[in-house]
């Protein structure tokens, strides 16, 4: 089993709204719903055997105030009462209080070191590791290509600064405002050819060795389990590398914080959790996946309902 957790976005702040200023957001009341989600797990142990928290872990509020380095510090000491590893992926708020530089020196960088670890690229954050025979969890990075976490003289900047000025002619390039691709946003991203060179190689061995795969990224790359916003900038090039495969099982996805399900024309499973910033204290927002032969059941708590997901 291992545990699954997305956007938690802790700041030390009063309660907020969303951009669109209708959803609330409980930015201190995100760190109690953690330490629920964390005595929940540990008292699940022999079985658990790691989380997956899928990216945002604190707010960029936390950059205005100064508070970056403290707010990472207290949301990583609750997840450190767990005796088990935590896997995580980097979302847009990791890069608002973070340079990618600087992630890869804090606790949020979960990737091994070792060959089998990532693709060619030194900083891109993807990596792959399997707990148990024929079973193999994917780490994805979604911000490969974006202009958050990039230093603006690199060339991945420009390139996706160039991919993001010919989709959106908007002044604010977090606005989606009258595009015909409502993702080409500022606070998405997609991911490298290398990235999916890399990936569609990590799939083929597995099929090879007739293992499952979970794939996991801050982003949803299926349009039925996101909206239209919240999908990576190259969502199709993900699907189609995945879809050209036997192996993958289930896409675990982040960011859109009224989460997302649907069962792909492949027979994927795409599940996209909802956030706990935006849960209202007296629910919460995780759950535990139960892996077995030929299916993985989620247990659900809060918001996040129950599923039972065959392949």
């Amino acid at each position: 089993a291992f545990g699954v957790i997305a956007d938690i976005q802790y700041a030390d702040a009063e309660d907020g709204y969303n951009f669109d200023g209708y959803q609330r957001r409980y930015y201190r009341q995100s760190l109690h719903l953690l330490w629920d989600a964390v005595e929940t797990w540990a008292a699940e142990k022999p079985l658990l055997a790691f989380v997956l928290q899928l990216g945002d872990i604190i707010d960029g509020l936390n950059a205005r105030s100064g508070e970056s380095e403290g707010a990472l510090a207290q949301v990583l000491a609750v997840l450190g009462q767990l005796q088990v590893p935590v896997h995580h992926t980097w979302g847009n708020h990791e890069f608002y209080n973070f340079s990618r530089a600087r992630l890869v020196h804090t606790g949020l960088n979960s990737r091994p070191a070792g060959a089998m670890a990532g693709p060619p690229a030194e900083d891109c954050q993807a990596y792959h590791f399997s707990p148990t025979a024929r079973f193999r969890i994917v780490v994805l990075d979604a911000y490969d290509l974006s202009i958050v976490g990039r230093e603006p003289d690199s060339p991945r900047y420009w390139e996706s600064l160039q991919l993001l000025r010919e989709k959106n002619p908007n002044d604010n390039l977090n606005s989606p405002a009258g595009l015909e691709e409502p993702r080409f946003v500022e606070f998405n991203g997609g991911f490298s050819q290398a990235q999916l060179h890399w990936f569609n190689e990590v799939l083929k061995f597995s099929d090879e060795n007739q293992e499952k795969v979970v794939v996991m990224g801050h982003l949803p790359i299926h349009p039925d389990a996101s909206n239209r916003v919240c999908l990576a900038w190259n969502y199709e090039d993900a699907l189609s590398v995945i879809h050209s495969h036997q192996c993958v099982v289930c896409f675990l996805a982040g960011h859109l914080h009224d989460g997302g399900y649907c069962l792909d024309s492949h027979g994927v499973h795409h599940l996209t959790l909802e956030g706990v910033i935006e849960t209202p204290p007296e629910s919460n927002a995780f759950g535990t996946i139960y892996v077995y032969e030929d299916k993985m059941v989620l247990k659900g708590r809060g918001r996040i309902s129950d599923r039972v997901m065959h392949f």
